[in-house]
């Protein structure tokens, strides 16, 4: 009767046997560095990659010994102009502080940043003995090259995105309505490849 009642979810918590209790056992967070950053962040852009990931064994059909995932990858990619990397002699005023010109570093990639929360395994296919192997042993890295391949592809988009160049068009936005603000009538900001 009482398996019955757990079955059908009715017993009470503290009374389940078969109930799971999940206690946290974290340690605090230890501060590893700390960074000065000089740089401006421009653009950032959202991606979503299916990673379809098999592995098959050479003489074995994939019922009996393989492994196929489907999952799915959602992250971030920024993208920053780095102010440190500017070259002396970068930032030139007129004597009448009426004409401003600005030599800029192309904007670069920050690597790609999965989101564990959004980022999931969708569907899994094994073979027979997989499935067996799987009962006997637990590996927690088995998602990591799924991780791994997610936020690689993500990257790779991201270089294709134009993202670079929409923080290099922000960047100069931002820069150009600053100097105007501060009374600079003619300001020429250039984005140079060359620091």
């Amino acid at each position: 009767m009482l398996i019955g009642a757990n079955a059908l979810d009715l017993t009470p918590d503290w009374l389940n046997p078969f109930g799971v209790e999940t206690k946290d056992r974290t340690g605090p967070a230890v501060l590893k560095s700390i960074r000065d950053l000089s740089r401006y962040e421009a653009a950032s852009g959202n991606f979503q990659v299916i990673v379809d990931l098999e592995k098959d064994a050479k003489f074995l059909p994939g019922a009996v010994r393989g492994n196929r995932t489907l999952f799915v990858g959602v992250g971030a990619v920024d993208a920053y102009v780095d102010f440190s990397r500017m070259a002396n002699g970068a930032v030139t005023v007129n004597e009448e502080r009426t004409v401003a010109s600005v030599r800029l570093p192309r904007a670069r990639l920050e690597q790609a940043n999965l989101d564990p929360k959004r980022s999931y395994v969708f569907a899994t296919q094994r073979g027979l003995l997989d499935r067996i192997g799987g009962v006997f042993s637990a590996n927690p890295n088995d998602q990591r090259q799924l991780y791994v391949l997610a936020a690689q592809r993500i990257q790779a988009a991201a270089t294709e995105s134009g993202l670079r160049e929409r923080a290099d068009q922000n960047t100069r936005q931002m820069l150009e309505s600053l100097l105007r603000s501060l009374g600079f009538t003619t300001v020429t900001v250039t984005i140079t490849d060359a620091p």
